[in-house]
């Protein structure tokens, strides 16, 4: 059975340090770390291999979404997760995976590939990353290059 991926690739005019710091420090990811139409979200974990790490609304509930595990972490260059539905977390079988892989670029360009695989299991998961991935990582895009986020309706607003 061929397992569903979805590959996006960007080019962002930053360093890689500041790619890494804007996926793993939750006082940046709060800032543009917006899918569709629901809350802001933010990354909590220590990012070493091996830790677990978690998906939080950045509102008052803190409501995890997604958890995983931390199975590469190579700053500023990769970053390797498990992603999963909290009540999924103990089965593996049900997780996949996420690879961020920043790569320089001649004239100041980070590219950044955001590679989600092994969604074969979850039909409901691979719409939903479809439609998140793009948003969040536009946001991302706009937020380093011009310091503020887009909010839900594409203009520029945090």
């Amino acid at each position: 059975m061929t397992k569903p991926e979805f590959v996006y690739v960007t080019y962002i005019s930053t360093t890689p340090e500041k790619v890494w710091q804007a996926l793993t420090d939750t006082d940046v990811a709060r800032k543009y770390w917006i899918g569709g139409k629901g809350p802001a979200h933010m990354n909590v974990s220590d990012w070493r291999a091996g830790s677990r790490w978690e998906h939080q609304r950045a509102d008052e509930s803190r409501a995890v979404d997604v958890v995983g595990k931390v199975v590469e972490s190579a700053p500023p260059r990769r970053l390797v997760l498990t992603w999963a539905r909290p009540a999924e977390f103990d089965d593996e079988s049900k997780h996949s995976r996420v690879t961020f892989d920043i790569e320089p670029q001649d004239g100041g360009v980070v590219r950044l590939t955001v590679s989600h695989e092994n969604l074969a299991h979850d039909a409901k998961m691979l719409a939903s990353i479809s439609g998140g991935w793009p948003s969040v990582l536009s946001n991302l895009k706009t937020f380093l290059e011009t310091g503020r986020a887009l909010d839900y309706t594409g203009t520029q607003a945090r």
